[in-house]
């Protein structure tokens, strides 16, 4: 489990499960997401939250994962563009230290 800080004074923050980030994995949400200016703000977030609308209408059949997703970060109340930014953080970190994980045991 992880837990992202959601407002700068540091009040508020979300806990990340292991299954949230495979999730935001598995159906690339970051991708295409930020703009070129790199800046996450409100319209971000907005863009993220109709992304993953579209996604669960799309699917066919079981998208619990998504659900569970949306209940438990994306549409959290404390969820705000500080929340989003330190989210694309942890996804970041979480994805490098995989990736490594992965090279370094195909390595042994």
């Amino acid at each position: 489990m992880y837990s992202i800080q959601t407002n700068a004074s540091g009040t508020r923050s979300i806990t990340v499960t292991e299954e949230n980030l495979q999730t935001i994995d598995k159906y690339a949400l970051f991708e295409q997401l930020i703009d070129s200016n790199g800046i996450i703000d409100e319209s971000v977030l907005e863009k993220l939250k109709l992304n993953i609308r579209s996604l669960i209408v799309g699917i066919e059949g079981n998208c619990k994962d998504l659900l569970d997703l949306c209940i438990d970060v994306i549409y959290h109340d404390n969820m705000k563009a500080f929340g989003l930014k330190n989210l694309v953080n942890l996804y970041t970190d979480w994805k490098k230290q995989s990736e490594d994980e992965t090279a370094k045991s195909t390595e042994d």
